[in-house]
């Protein structure tokens, strides 16, 4: 029996099947859709379709994404010689695969792979050559080199081969050349090499490194300078050397920064961010003792994960916050609350907010966090919305300006009487809230009845410090 939807959305029983002939279900359909269609399936799998038909053949050169992995071939429980054998099938499959499709134009490339000897560098550059001849728009690399060492017959030494450095990826020169490349990601835990000094990518817009290794600070003076139009930039290092503490560019608009490379903080001088076109920024780091330059002067929304180290003897974060002074919406993670408050501590001094009118603010359970909130109100004179997370920790008395905050989201709200009782302290005559929404924590069991209750606990214990028309509200996960 089939069922088959009217327009009303009714169901209409025993509807008679449409008549499609002896071909199959998709096969009438044009070949532009069916290329689109072979494009959104693993290219394993649109490949096997070529030998359907002469038809299908044609038609994977419509396929415009393309994305290749070794590790769908590669087990680890595969002993080394069923490994060789798979890594050699996978480089059969990519050449199979592209002299397949010809020399159609291609929108993405992804290649992700190991190479475990040199010889394999020779294939990898063919392949990212063969896309970027095709015109790609979007070429997504993510290499780990593996070479093997190998044992002289004559001397008895374990030796390195000697036509590659170890851990260094070549891409051809094609690559830093391309006049259609929009969007790039290289990685992981590799080095590039020495780039060519005469890098020109006039379309990249987007721009994402995880883990290279950049000789010479070639990221900032050859390959940035080369992207006339890139306007996002994605720099990602995990337990890995090398990461560039010198950023500058005049046109990228968004800038996320994620370093977690501890070991190595104590050879860091400083950081130097130098983008005056910026608008959102993203910085994850271990706070540093210097922040020399910090040109962000078009800045509008900043998110600061700065964390503690002991590597670092005098933390200083005051010319990083001088330099985001004039942003509009600021989140502060519980880590950045405390190496703020440590830098005011030793004697920093915040600068005024005066575009501030959004504030996330969150704190580990201690008094020096708590005691950074009142500081940063009083700095930031036009903040209208306020998101505090970790009130179960506030152990410090917190007022907020009566005429201050407009809207007052907790996140992570458990229902104690501690809790009401510091958000009490916080709000005090605070008559210009218009919103006080409380977001109860993720693992707090809550149903309709218990909600009701935190609803009427707030409306009881808040009504005297808020106005009668502010709105409280009571958010939940079920």
């Amino acid at each position: 029996m089939t069922d088959t939807f009217k327009e009303d959305n009714s169901v209409c029983m025993n509807a008679k099947p449409m008549d499609t002939g002896s071909k199959d279900a998709i096969s009438f359909l044009p070949e532009e859709v069916l290329g689109k269609i072979l494009s959104l399936i693993p290219t394993k799998q649109a490949a096997s379709t070529s030998v359907l038909a002469k038809k299908w053949r044609y038609l994977f050169r419509l396929v415009h994404n393309l994305d290749f992995d070794d590790s769908d071939l590669l087990q680890p429980e595969e002993g080394q010689q069923e490994r060789d054998v798979m890594r050699e099938s996978f480089r059969n499959f990519v050449d199979r695969t592209l002299a397949l499709q010809c020399a159609s134009p291609i929108k993405k490339f992804s290649l992700r792979c190991g190479i475990h000897m040199a010889s394999e560098l020779a294939c990898v550059g063919r392949w990212i050559c063969n896309a970027v001849e095709r015109g790609v728009l979007e070429l997504d690399i993510s290499i780990q080199t593996f070479y093997k060492f190998v044992m002289n017959s004559e001397t008895g030494v374990v030796e390195q081969p000697a036509d590659a450095k170890y851990g260094e990826l070549f891409l051809p020169p094609e690559v830093w050349k391309s006049k259609t490349l929009v969007k790039l990601t290289l990685g992981t835990r590799t080095t590039l090499g020495k780039l060519p000094p005469d890098v020109s990518l006039p379309a990249l817009k987007s721009l994402c490194i995880d883990s290279i290794f950049f000789e010479y600070e070639d990221l900032c003076y050859v390959l940035l300078p080369g992207c006339p139009v890139l306007e996002e930039l994605v720099l990602r290092y995990k337990s890995y050397e090398g990461f560039p503490y010198c950023i500058s560019s005049r046109t990228i608009k968004k800038l996320s920064v994620h370093y977690d490379c501890e070991f190595a903080i104590g050879t860091i001088s400083g950081m130097s961010f130098d983008a005056p076109s910026l608008v959102s920024l993203d910085y994850s780091d271990y706070a540093l003792a210097e922040y020399a330059q910090v040109n962000l002067e078009s800045l509008v929304e900043a998110r600061l994960d700065l964390r503690y180290t002991k590597n670092v003897e005098r933390l200083d974060v005051s010319g990083l916050i001088k330099g985001i002074c004039n942003i509009e919406t600021l989140h502060l993670s519980p880590d950045s609350v405390d190496v703020i408050s440590r830098c005011v501590k030793d004697g920093i001094l915040l600068p005024v907010f005066n575009n501030l009118v959004k504030l996330s603010f969150g704190s580990k359970k201690n008094k020096r966090g708590w005691k950074l909130l009142p500081y940063l109100l009083e700095q930031s004179p036009k903040l209208e919305t306020l998101i505090i997370q970790g009130l179960d920790g506030c152990t410090a008395d917190v007022t907020m300006h009566p005429f201050q905050v407009k809207v007052l989201h907790v996140l992570g709200y458990g229902g104690t009487a501690k809790e009401m009782e510091h958000l009490k302290s916080i709000i005090v005559e605070s008559k210009c809230l218009e919103t006080v929404q409380v977001e109860v924590a993720q693992g707090v069991v809550v149903d309709d009845a218990i909600a009701w209750q935190f609803y009427r606990d707030l409306t009881m214990h808040l009504g005297v410090s808020v106005s009668s028309k502010c709105k409280i509200l009571v958010a939940y996960f079920m």
